[in-house]
């Protein structure tokens, strides 16, 4: 099972085009018919599922706590969602622009209003709130993982703001 999941990762963020640390970030995602969950999501109507859109302003917001806090936290996770609305759908082919605007970001939680449009269309809008921690606050066994995750972050960091 560990196995399965492990492969099942999915990354909704190509590139950070644009952050203000602790006011908000901007990111992109092209969809390609090579996403793996396009097969069983409508396999004779691809589109981006609704929850992937949402996870695309979560994984933004995220970045922008991660620099904002120069990465203190191994984990930036959706504490809640509210308002989220969809308004159209996302085929392959297309790119949607990930507009986040941090209301309150704080120690261990943070809080954001975001859309994501493409071709001048919005697509999906929410207001959201995220925790951030590390794992080692619960076992301190844990400080060599929290460190570990960090490192990966930091590396993906380099290669989505080019």
């Amino acid at each position: 099972m560990t196995t399965i999941a492990a492969t099942m990762r999915f990354i909704l963020i190509d590139k950070i085009i644009e952050i203000e640390p602790g006011k908000r970030i901007k990111a992109v995602k092209g969809v390609t018919l090579a996403e793996e969950y396009l097969a069983d999501h409508f396999p004779t109507f691809p589109v981006l599922p609704g929850v992937l859109l949402l996870e695309g302003l979560i994984e933004s917001a995220s970045w922008l706590v991660r620099v904002t806090e120069n990465f203190a936290h191994s984990m930036v996770l959706l504490e809640e969602a509210r308002n989220v609305k969809y308004k159209s759908f996302l085929a392959p082919g297309a790119q949607i622009e990930y507009s986040v605007e941090a209301k309150t970001i704080e120690e261990n939680v943070s809080s954001f209003s975001g859309t994501g449009v493409s071709n001048g269309e919005q697509i999906v809008e929410a207001r959201f709130g995220l925790r951030h921690f590390n794992l080692a606050e619960q076992d301190s066994g844990l400080a060599a993982v929290d460190a570990k995750i960090i490192s990966e972050m930091k590396k993906r960091w380099e290669l989505l703001k080019k």
